[in-house]
């Protein structure tokens, strides 16, 4: 009897966490007409500029992801109890204080971070911390759909092409192509390289985490196996990119100066890309086998 007691229990439980569940459709469908009432415009900027900026034209992958990890772990998350939570109104006044400080400001990173703080308040307050839990691997993903602000932007930039600019000139010269480098250009023979912005790796290196997170969660393994995936984008760009202007640079030399331009210079770069892509599969291949080994050690200690 005890036994069918608590089954009773068991499935009154799961029969009112599914009423409350579908009570909270109405609101959410009220509160979702709301906010995007409030931040169409930031939205429709948003994606305007991952529709005309190369550098961040993976955005449109981000959300799309972020909404399929959600849709796979569906049935998990039916099984959950919502458990409001009133710390939900601090986030929400904090994202609204931050949306305030960005359109002031005219700062559109801040009001693009408050949308995702608005996202987190607003399943805090009212399904509760269990689901934001379970949400927050999507929702930090959400992070990478946001542009990097101008001033960070080229901070990373100007570094990354020193470096790209150093790497070519040092491997150039061993292809018996004689070099003067000066900052981020090289000047060959027969012409100068400009080692630009879109040169620098900052464009692969976003898309290349990116893609390197979405590869990690497809493949499973561990979390260990998915943040040296995420590591491993950051020396893949640089080298890519590197290589990229070193084939460039003995093309010019041994070939035809005008291929440093046009469209050979635009079709090198995805070609790179690809090829960076390929790189990446290939280090998940060697994690998960390094993975699937280290099961098996640990299997036969126990």
């Amino acid at each position: 009897m005890s036994h069918l007691a608590h089954l009773g229990v068991s499935a009154e439980r799961d029969y009112v966490a599914a009423q409350t569940t579908r009570r909270l459709w109405p609101r959410i469908a009220i509160i979702a007409g709301l906010v995007f009432w409030l931040y169409a415009s930031i939205i429709f900027r948003l994606l305007e500029q991952w529709w005309a900026d190369p550098d961040f034209s993976h955005g449109f992958l981000v959300p799309i992801f972020s909404i399929f990890v959600i849709w796979r772990d569906r049935f998990y998350l039916r099984s959950l109890r919502p458990k409001p939570s009133w710390f939900g109104f601090p986030l929400l006044a904090f994202s609204l204080l931050i949306l305030g400080i960005g359109v002031l400001g005219a700062e559109l990173f801040f009001s693009r971070v408050s949308l995702l703080l608005l996202l987190a308040g607003l399943v805090i307050l009212f399904l509760g911390w269990n689901y934001f839990r379970r949400l927050l691997f999507p929702w930090v993903f959400l992070f990478l759909m946001i542009p990097i602000p101008e001033l960070i932007f080229n901070q990373v930039t100007m570094p990354l092409q020193t470096l790209v600019s150093k790497i070519a000139a040092s491997v150039l010269p061993l292809c018996g192509v004689p070099v003067l480098r000066e900052g981020n250009i090289i000047n060959l023979p027969v012409l100068s390289l400009e080692v630009a912005e879109a040169c620098s790796g900052v464009r692969s290196l976003v898309s290349l985490i990116a893609l390197a997170i979405i590869f990690g969660y497809l493949a499973g393994g561990r979390n260990w196996t998915r943040i040296v995936m995420a590591l491993t984008a950051v020396p893949i760009a640089i080298i890519t990119n590197s290589l990229r202007i070193i084939v460039t640079g003995l093309l010019v030399q041994y070939w035809d100066p005008h291929r440093a331009e046009g469209f050979f210079h635009l079709f090198s770069g995805w070609l790179l890309f690809v090829a960076a892509i390929g790189i990446l599969l290939l280090v998940q291949r060697v994690l998960a086998y390094m993975d699937r080994k280290r099961g098996y050690a640990c299997g036969t200690e126990f």
